[in-house]
């Protein structure tokens, strides 16, 4: 693990590489899964209050399951999420556009300047995994059977995966130390191999 600012850093977000491709695995990270997208309760509180902005690019379905469960609710382990059309089914905030990928009503919102808030910060880092400590966040990479397609992206663009996430790690933390990262990065890749390696890893 790297420490960097208040974060320990997985190196294999340094390591792995990712680029999301669509058009192979059809946003399954919106429809697979046990329960919802983690969510903050000021994220929960932003969707309720610009709600009828997003309305409009969700499903009929997704509709009734706010109505029915509310903006957010608490899964199996006790952590707040987003609440899903039925048992083991999508988000009920997601809706497929005409090439059949599932898109995120809030973000699809957002990116029309109809509401200002973002999807949960936890999709918007996915793969990155954050656990929060005392005194970090620890920053690891989290694999799922549904992201292969993005991996072989990512090896064929030579793209890492902090890289690939750099907007959604300056909302999370600032431009100031992405920058700073990137500055780490260059001097790891300049270590020999068995270095790299040494560093403690924590469980995922």
């Amino acid at each position: 693990m790297i420490e960097h600012r208040g974060t320990l850093i997985s190196e294999d977000l340094f390591e792995k590489r990712f680029v999301c491709d669509l058009s192979a695995c059809k946003g399954a990270c919106c429809e697979q899964g046990d329960s919802g997208a983690p969510i903050t309760s000021e994220e929960a509180a932003g969707i309720e209050k610009h709600y009828e902005a997003i309305k409009p690019h969700m499903t009929a379905r997704g509709k009734k399951a706010v109505e029915k469960q509310g903006y957010s609710v608490v899964d199996m382990d006790g952590e707040l999420v987003t609440p899903l059309v039925a048992e083991y089914q999508e988000c009920a905030f997601a809706k497929k556009d005409n090439q059949g990928i599932w898109k995120c009503g809030i973000e699809q919102a957002y990116r029309n300047g109809e509401a200002p808030v973002h999807k949960p910060l936890s999709c918007h880092l996915y793969p990155i995994r954050v656990t929060r400590t005392k005194y970090h966040d620890a920053l690891n990479y989290d694999t799922w059977d549904v992201c292969k397609p993005a991996c072989s992206c990512g090896a064929k663009l030579d793209v890492p995966v902090f890289r690939f996430l750099k907007d959604p790690l300056i909302r999370a933390y600032g431009k100031e130390w992405y920058d700073e990262l990137e500055i780490i990065y260059q001097e790891w890749i300049s270590q020999p191999t068995p270095v790299r390696g040494g560093a403690k890893r924590a469980h995922r």
